[in-house]
């Protein structure tokens, strides 16, 4: 059984960093993209970032976060720098691996302004 486990996520103030981690155990094969979703209260789940054949962003945290990832170790993380209060929200990683989809439970991110 696949499992997604985050962290990283928190409170802190606008203008800080936070880095979140997603690392995947079980049996996971032909990994083919990783990466990262938010969702704010009464707003739909949206891409933050993705990695996979190419390297997508979010136009809202372009030249803030970085997607990265360790293939050795199932793991994606993303650097988010210069928070602002509007990338407040549950962040969710994501992993492809062949056609399924294998969803985090969620890490909670508030910035303050």
């Amino acid at each position: 059984q696949v499992r997604l486990v985050e962290s990283g996520g928190g409170l802190v103030q606008a203008g800080g960093s936070l880095r979140l981690s997603c690392a995947a155990s079980g049996s996971i094969f032909s990994i083919n993209a990783m990466g990262w979703y938010r969702q704010a209260p009464g707003k739909q789940r949206e891409l933050v970032a993705d990695s996979g054949p190419s390297t997508n962003y979010a136009d809202s945290v372009k030249g803030r976060f970085t997607i990265s990832r360790d293939n050795a170790k199932n793991t994606v993380y993303l650097q988010m720098n210069s928070l602002k209060p509007e990338d407040t929200a549950v962040y969710y990683c994501r992993i492809r691996a062949g056609i399924v989809n294998y969803w985090g439970q969620g890490t909670q991110v508030t910035v303050s302004s």
